[in-house]
């Protein structure tokens, strides 16, 4: 069935009693505690080998007449990430950001384009440069058929909203694996004080990526919780994660960069490979004007973002539920109660 689908509701890590850092999170603990930004998700599934979608994140009046300071850090370069050097050199967006399969990035790309150009204010518009990110979804889903369609990029689009954000197996999210475990759509957000100020930061998170991971410094693996085998899942070396950030500090494309770059170094936290076939990447970028950051203060949202994305990639494993795709795989979700086993046990050594 293809639709704009919500999975039922799992507890987050926060409702586990697993909070990461010292700063505060914002009310939905999401990236829609940023004022003005929204989320969309279309989810395209057709059992058994269909399970794909697309996620929309959509900053209000976002367009080619109203840019956004925005920057984009590549921690490794093996994606499809569109519009990436129009976003280095002018450090504006001009689009929401859109996140999808691989193979169905490009038709989604194009169906970005068709949908703004029948914005308001988009009548004259001869240029624009749609953002638009990719994972792999294939280990789980029929990529090559490219199932993602313009219609599916339009519902995301124009039902986007503030609120709770969907979480795990959801829109760009249904089909993708990490760390071992099914993973997906996650987010979170964090309300640091920068100087005399407070500000909002979220972050959302298409997880995808190998390697090991790590919660409180524990490392878990399917095999270890009792699980199954651990190679249920894509090998280490492929994968990817597409990370976005907004927040309504006003910084500029230099300083949003900065932060884009943390957000990618937080993988490492979760335990990423950051293998030769990972594409990881950031897109940040603010939502308000006003008097600029001082770098000096630039460090109580840098750990915003660090903490943030770490929360928001475990966020989307406990959202998640076990799924079996294409060629009968199978992968494993990470139950909450295991977890909390697991941690509540002295540690022996590696999971």
């Amino acid at each position: 069935m293809d639709q704009p689908s919500y999975p039922p509701t799992r507890r987050r890590a926060r409702d586990l009693g697993i909070v990461i850092g010292r700063t505060p999170a914002g009310p939905l603990d999401a990236i829609t505690d940023v004022p003005g930004v929204r989320i969309g998700h279309t989810t395209v599934r057709r059992e058994p080998d269909v399970h794909s979608g697309v996620t929309a994140v959509v900053p209000d009046g976002v367009g080619p007449g109203t840019p956004l300071p925005a920057g984009v850090f590549t921690g490794n370069g093996y994606g499809k990430l569109v519009g990436t050097t129009q976003l280095t050199e002018l450090g504006t967006l001009e689009t929401p950001v859109l996140l999808t399969s691989t193979l169905s990035a490009f038709r989604v790309a194009d169906a970005l384009v068709g949908w703004m150009l029948r914005r308001p204010g988009c009548e004259g518009t001869q240029s624009l440069n749609p953002v638009v990110g990719e994972c792999n979804d294939g280990f789980l889903s029929d990529i090559r058929s490219r199932p993602v369609l313009e219609e599916h990029v339009r519902a995301a689009l124009d039902g986007a909203s503030g609120g709770p954000v969907a979480e795990g197996c959801v829109g760009a999210g249904t089909g993708t694996v990490a760390l071992g475990f099914k993973a997906g759509i996650g987010t979170a957000s964090r309300t640091p004080h920068v100087g005399e100020r407070r500000f909002t930061v979220g972050v959302l998170v298409q997880a995808n990526f190998g390697g090991t991971l790590r919660v409180l410094g524990r490392t878990l693996t399917p095999r270890s919780l009792g699980l199954g085998p651990d190679d249920a899942a894509p090998a280490a070396e492929t994968g990817s994660c597409m990370i976005v950030v907004a927040t309504d500090a006003p910084l500029d494309a230099r300083q949003l960069t900065r932060v884009a770059r943390r957000a990618v170094f937080a993988l490492a936290r979760t335990g990423a490979a950051y293998s030769h076939g990972s594409g990881d990447y950031a897109v940040a970028f603010g939502t308000r004007p006003g008097p600029l950051v001082a770098d000096t203060e630039l460090g109580a949202l840098f750990e915003a973002v660090l903490d943030g994305v770490e929360e928001a990639v475990l966020n989307s494993l406990l959202a998640a539920t076990a799924t079996t795709g294409v060629h009968g795989r199978t992968v494993p979700a990470l139950p909450a109660d295991l977890l909390l086993d697991a941690l509540a046990t002295p540690a022996t050594g590696p999971g």
